[in-house]
């Protein structure tokens, strides 16, 4: 009877203390549940697939939740212009400029994250064409049946109409080029064969099945867009959105953003 009294007190104390560590191992899980958010975070293509990486990765180590919206920049201010509710805007920075216009924008937060170049995608397994030069992209253009070409509403397609007049081939491209956005399906179009060549930033046809990035505009022709990141000010609990962009900011993030096609920039708060 006495041993089975002893054993009975042993086992009562093994699972008094079972409970008491799992209630110990709880209390910092409720207690970042209880303090965890959705994060609102609209932004233009370009950094979908770097963001879309380091997404798990900050919501383990913090436990919010991000929910991502992307599109055309110019979009993106369209959606923002109608009243859509955002926690993190990411833009190019010209483009938050604007937007600040008309949505204010708060100090916290602001920061240049990243730039990414304007390049030329293939189709994968063709020859990989010169665009070392000027003249070389000029050749490519004129000698392209048909090209896929950045939404001329956004900073990208812009400046590649100014590139063409650039080259004084302007006005004989007009025929060839198919105006669609990378997030679109532009970069597609090339893959299919329904476009000998494309025009985007490379960081949106990275990982497009079945083209080839031969490589960036030379510097005469080039123009990088630098990506930025801001909260909008009615956001009275910025907190969650503040964590959000030092993660994706932080110094030793470079390499992923890199192989996105993209080079951290930084600063701001």
């Amino acid at each position: 009877m006495r041993i089975s009294m002893s054993i009975r007190r042993r086992v009562r104390g093994t699972r008094a203390a079972l409970f008491a560590m799992a209630a110990a191992l709880a209390i910092p899980f409720v207690a970042a549940s209880a303090g965890a958010a959705d994060i609102r975070v609209f932004s233009g293509g370009a950094p979908q697939a770097v963001l879309r990486s380091l997404a798990p990765e900050f919501e383990t180590a913090t436990g919010h939740r991000t929910v991502f919206t992307f599109s055309l920049v110019t979009e993106i201010q369209k959606r923002l212009a109608a009243g859509e509710i955002a926690d993190v805007i990411l833009l190019p920075v010209p483009l938050i400029a604007a937007t600040e216009k008309t949505l204010p924008l708060s100090p916290a937060g602001r920061r240049e994250l990243a730039r990414v170049g304007l390049g030329v995608i293939t189709r994968a397994g063709g020859a990989r064409p010169d665009i070392s030069t000027p003249e070389a992209v000029r050749k490519l253009l004129l000698e392209a049946r048909s090209v896929a070409f950045a939404d001329p509403s956004t900073p990208s397609g812009l400046h590649l109409a100014r590139m063409l007049m650039q080259l004084d081939i302007s006005t004989v491209m007009q025929p060839k080029l198919i105006h669609k956005g990378a997030i679109r399906g532009g970069g597609e179009l090339v893959a299919n064969g329904e476009a000998d060549v494309g025009l985007y930033l490379v960081s949106e046809v990275r990982t497009i099945k079945g083209v080839s990035v031969v490589g960036l505009l030379p510097p005469a022709l080039q123009n990088f867009v630098v990506y930025g990141a801001a909260i909008p000010a009615y956001n009275a609990t910025p907190e969650a959105a503040l964590a959000f962009i030092r993660f994706v900011s932080e110094p030793g993030k470079g390499e992923r953003w890199k192989a996105a096609g993209f080079e951290l920039v930084g600063s701001g708060n």
